[in-house]
Formats: structure tokens, C-alpha cells, sequence
């Protein structure tokens, strides 16, 4: 535990890699795009976006990164339940927040009767476990998802383990064995690769472990890039790498080779990336558009999934022509980014300052 009077600085986040958050941004846009694209089209085959759910384990890895940057060095001055405070504080208040949002759209969805289905016992407990990260996995009419209110909760239970483990055991480990348990994980994520067909798994409850897998190599990489110094000096910007990182998420879909394919995305490429946007060069004009891209990527990604099941909902009971549905995508995915960026404004932001400045006025 850290004293009561530990400095403030330790409380404070450290400076942060601009390029590397302009592209959790993009990721999260391309994660919404994506959500939309494989209800309006089902067979992956015609998807031009298809493997964009690995962008979740873009994340990881970027987290991993991040968080051995950001904490190596300093967690046992603050201690681990403090770290794990100021996890809560900077991930759940939009847990909550997601939550609430898919309350209401389940509830009050005009073109769906599913609520009436399930009734308000399963309901209340379908929000409490989502604001708790309870999985639960009971709206078998809708894929059966860990948590249907808020699906991308999935990988921010995941995220919890994660944080929770590098906390009590990988922070204390010597890089050696980081490196066998990197090795360890990609072996089983090679496994999860061939059983399942592919790693788009993890979600729900049926494939609940394979987001055991994803999140352990990725997250376990992304610390091994900032312990081995992977960090590639170059004149790359945001914008080539941008392009890099979304030229992974448009490969062609192809069952006989998709295992592979995601493979050696998420074992080589994505690192490869962190190592680059952590060491490239940010054009001054950019700076203000990686900061925004990366501000609203996670209110973004913890947002937008209760309009995924409204628009499911009006898919299956409107019909919309493919015409129609080229102008609702983009304009309700321009909509959703700008409701992200108002909720991270008025809603996110203020909460986890107020319970900032708490910890502070506790630790003074």
C-alpha cells in the first residue's frame, strides 16, 4: 500500500505517445464501421472490411504497451491497489455509462419486442452484470453475447484480467521469463487460430475462452515492445501508418487461410506497428487530430454498440434498400463519433476528475 502522503506526480498519467493514440482512434472508428457492415452484409466473403475485429487485438497490445510505459516503473511506489483505482477510474466510469445507454435502447427500442421477451427480472440482471462485468450470456436471439447491453464489454473484462495480472505477477517478472510467457501465448493463440477457424472469438459464450487467449499474447507483446526498446525511430507519420494499420483490417476473407492470416497479424504485425507509431514523427498539424482521434477512441468504442442493436432491429423490420443503407452507415457513424466526443466532454471527462481529485484529496 502507498503511504497517504504520496506525491501527486505519481498520481498524474505520463506523456503520451500522440501517433500511437491517433490510432486507437482510427481503430475504433473502423470498429464501428465494421459493426455496421457485418449485419448489412453477413457473408464475410463480401465484406470489405472483414477482419477488423482484430483491431481489438490492436488494443491490447497498444495496452500492454502503454501500460508497462506508464507504470513499470512507478507501481510499487504507488502500490497495486492504487493502480488498480486508477484503472477503475479511467475504464468504468464508461462501463457504466455503456451500460445505461444499452439499458435504454433495449428497453425502448421501437422495432424490437425482445425486451418484452426477457421481462424486467432478466433485464435488471442483464444491466447489473454489465455494470459489474458479470458475464452474461443468456440473449440467445442475438448471438448470445457475454454482455448484450454493451457487447464490446467483452474485451474490457478481458482488459480488467489483464491489468489485474500485470499488477500482482508480470510487472515482478524478469524479461526471460516474459519471453516464455509471450511464447507460451502465441502457441495457444496458434491453437485458437486452428480450432476455431479464425480469432475473431472471445465475445461470447460459446467461445468465451478464446478472448483468454487473444488478450494474452497481445497485451504480454505490447509490454515486450517497450521492455526490449522496439521502439523504431522513423519518419513514418500518422497518416502512412494509418494506412498500414487499416491495410490489415480490408485482407480478404478466406476460410482456408484465415488462421493464419490472423495469426500472423496479431503475432507480427500489430506489434510492429506499436513499435512504429511509438517512434515516428508527428507532423505538427496532425497533433491536434491524433489528440481528438485518440480522446473519443475509447468513449467511441464503449458508445456505439445500443445503436448497433437499433439498427439490427430496423434491419429486420424495415428492410432497407443497399442504396439506403450507404448513406445511414457513414452518416450514423459520423453521429456516433460526435456523440462519443460529447459524452467524453460532459459525461466521462468530468466524472473521472471528480474522482481524480478525490484520490488526490485523500492521499494530501
Amino acid at each position: 500500500m502507498m503511504p497517504a502522503n504520496q506525491p501527486d506526480h505519481l498520481l498524474t498519467t505520463r506523456q503520451h505517445f500522440d501517433i500511437l493514440d491517433g490510432l486507437r482512434g482510427v481503430a475504433a472508428v473502423a470498429v464501428v464501421f465494421f459493426h455496421f457492415m457485418e449485419i448489412a452484409v453477413p457473408d464475410p466473403a463480401q465484406n470489405i472490411v472483414t477482419h477488423t475485429y482484430l483491431a481489438v487485438d490492436f488494443f491490447f497490445c497498444l495496452s500492454g504497451f502503454v501500460i508497462a510505459y506508464a507504470y513499470s516503473s512507478r507501481l510499487q511506489q504507488i502500490g497495486v491497489a492504487t493502480f488498480l483505482k486508477l484503472r477503475l477510474i479511467r475504464l468504468h466510469p464508461l462501463v457504466i455509462i455503456g451500460s445505461v445507454l444499452g439499458l435504454l435502447t433495449f428497453v425502448f427500442d421501437p422495432f424490437s419486442n425482445l425486451q418484452q421477451v426477457y421481462g424486467a427480472g432478466q433485464t435488471l440482471l442483464l444491466f447489473i452484470t454489465s455494470c459489474f462485468m458479470i458475464p452474461y450470456p443468456i440473449v440467445h436471439e442475438r448471438y448470445a453475447n457475454l454482455f448484450h447491453l454493451n457487447a464490446p464489454s467483452w474485451s474490457l473484462f478481458w482488459e480488467y484480467i489483464a491489468n489485474i495480472f500485470y499488477a500482482l505477477v508480470l510487472v515482478k517478472l524478469r524479461d526471460k521469463a516474459l519471453w516464455l510467457l509471450t511464447a507460451l501465448a502465441a502457441a495457444a493463440l496458434c491453437y485458437e487460430a486452428y480450432r476455431s477457424g479464425y480469432l475473431g472469438v472471445g465475445w461470447g459464450g460459446d467461445n468465451v475462452t478464446g478472448g483468454a487467449n487473444r488478450v494474452a499474447f497481445s497485451f504480454l507483446a505490447g509490454i515486450m515492445v517497450y521492455r526490449s526498446g522496439w521502439i523504431i525511430r522513423s519518419r513514418l507519420g500518422f497518416i502512412p501508418l494509418t494506412l498500414l494499420l487499416l491495410a490489415a483490417f480490408v485482407v480478404p476473407y478466406a476460410d482456408k487461410f484465415n488462421p493464419f492470416t490472423d495469426t500472423l497479424l496479431i503475432v507480427f504485425y500489430f506489434p510492429l506497428l506499436v513499435a512504429l507509431g511509438a517512434g515516428a514523427q508527428l507532423s505538427p498539424r496532425l497533433t491536434r487530430l491524433c489528440k481528438f482521434s485518440g480522446n473519443i477512441s475509447y468513449p467511441l468504442y464503449m458508445t456505439h454498440y445500443p445503436f448497433i442493436w437499433l439498427y439490427f432491429s430496423y434491419l429486420q423490420a424495415k428492410k432497407p434498400t443497399p442504396a439506403q443503407l450507404q448513406v445511414i452507415i457513414p452518416v450514423a457513424v459520423v453521429l456516433l463519433v460526435v456523440l462519443a466526443y460529447l459524452i467524453l466532454v460532459f459525461v466521462d471527462a468530468p466524472i473521472r476528475r471528480y474522482l481524480k481529485n478525490r484520490m488526490r484529496a485523500k492521499a494530501a
